[in-house]
């Protein structure tokens, strides 16, 4: 029995990909000299961030933010990693030492691996050699890029599981569930990319947008956005950090270096996932798709690009942790798997017929009479709608029923009303009135 037409599917995706053989042509000084500027890029993005984060904060609240430590404030991070490294390092005692340790570097690695895959920029001559600004692309880097967002979730388990706590315990299953649920909404708005692309690799993705950015999908858009704020832990979803429930979360019992180095591996996750939408949504480091500006794409001009997509992102991460509550548990997950994914998924059946009609279909006529039949069934079904009547039916009826069990004065066991004659008179002493004024029990009564 022959195999071979079940690969022709895989044979077919893969005729997309770029040319990947000169990344394998650098040579090593140089692959250190990029790997270097990755790693100093993301370190020193995150000390911007965090006061940058601090300053938009403050002007949103009209408040006095960070002001003493460089100029205006802005060696603000830079005192703090100095005070978290100067501060003294406490173990538990119940604690499992080794893997207490090792968890901050598991959680912190990860992030720095994601970033390998992201394109900064298209060819460019350094010391005389021409690279590519990527330190690495795969014909599978998205993938490789959610794998190593995955292993992340492993130190913030081992971290609560290990502190010999409850709490942090208790804060890293809800991590877990947090991220496993909402890699999937994220990998679902992926592959509405992958179709429209026809490649899984990130500067295969970039030249793919040269006309159209994929922005267009938006559905896609929306879904990743909302994934990668919960996959960060970031306000409104920073359940797994919410001090009112669990006090610090996973991290309670962290404190000097270990904890920088949680507190460094959520920034590096933001600055992560921010690249990955700015890849696969807005372009990568390609400018804005208007004449005037398309000549700025040679050179190190679309670098200048990427940056500023990637401060557009982490704004709105600022932008929703200064305007929004947090959401409780039970909401979260619930608009995880009965809201994003759902949506997800009929979204990427609708992108696939539309993929699959737009290349092989020529006579377009009975296709464009069922799209029409369908679409005004659906509108009649939305006018009549007879499911959200009986709906709402069921939702007056349970409100009546609450308010007529709720509790209530008037059915308080009172007891039985007493007259005046068979009721005794109050004691007469030289501070007390003679006659004085019996109130009948079971007169009318003021409920407050």
């Amino acid at each position: 029995m022959s195999y071979a037409p079940s690969f022709a599917p895989v044979l077919a995706a893969s005729a997309g990909d770029p040319d990947l053989s000169v990344f394998g042509d650098d040579p090593f000084w140089l692959i250190l000299l990029k790997a270097v500027a990755v790693f100093a890029f993301l370190l020193l993005t995150t000390l911007f961030a965090i006061v940058f984060e601090r300053k938009v904060v403050a002007r949103m609240q009209q408040r006095v933010g960070p002001n003493r430590h460089g100029p205006k404030g802005w060696l603000q991070s830079l005192a703090d990693g100095v005070k978290l490294m100067l501060k003294e390092d406490i173990i538990p005692v119940l604690a499992d030492r080794p893997v207490f340790i090792l968890a901050p570097i598991v959680s912190a690695i990860p992030a720095f691996l994601a970033f390998a895959v992201i394109p900064f920029g298209p060819e460019v001559s350094i010391f005389g050699e021409h690279t590519t600004l990527q330190l690495a692309d795969l014909p599978v880097s998205v993938l490789f890029v959610l794998a190593a967002s995955s292993l992340g979730v492993y130190g913030l388990i081992l971290s609560g599981w290990a502190s010999g706590s409850t709490y942090p315990l208790l804060g890293s299953l809800r991590s877990a569930a947090q991220i496993i649920s909402y890699e999937v909404a994220m990998g679902l708005s992926f592959v509405a990319v992958f179709l429209n692309s026809g490649t899984l690799s990130t500067s295969g993705i970039v030249e793919g947008q040269s006309h159209w950015w994929n922005v267009v999908l938006v559905p896609s858009f929306i879904i990743y956005c909302i994934a990668m704020v919960g996959e960060t832990n970031r306000t409104p979803f920073d359940l797994p950090e919410a001090e009112g429930e669990l006090v610090g979360g996973f991290h309670t019992e962290y404190s000097s270096i270990k904890f920088a180095f949680f507190f460094l591996a959520e920034y590096i996750n933001t600055v992560t996932v921010s690249a990955v939408a700015t890849t696969l949504f807005l372009g990568g480091w390609q400018p804005p798709p208007i004449p005037f500006l398309s000549h700025f794409d040679t050179g190190w001009f679309p670098v200048i690009w990427f940056v500023l997509k990637l401060l557009l992102f982490l704004f709105v991460f600022i932008w929703l942790r200064g305007t929004l509550p947090r959401l409780r548990y039970d909401q979260f997950m619930a608009f995880g798997w009965k809201v994003l994914i759902p949506v997800g998924l009929v979204w990427l059946l609708a992108v696939a017929t539309f993929k699959v009609y737009r290349e092989n279909v020529t006579d377009r006529t009975p296709w464009l009479i069922g799209f029409g039949i369908a679409t005004g069934i659906l509108l009649i079904i939305t006018i009549i709608d007879p499911g959200a009547r009986r709906h709402q039916e069921r939702l007056e009826a349970a409100e009546r029923e609450r308010i007529s069990n709720a509790p209530s004065l008037d059915r308080i066991p009172w007891p039985p009303p007493a007259t005046v004659a068979n009721r005794p008179s109050p004691a007469t002493g030289p501070n007390r009135p003679s006659s004085a004024t019996v109130i009948v029990a079971g007169g009318p009564r003021q409920e407050s």
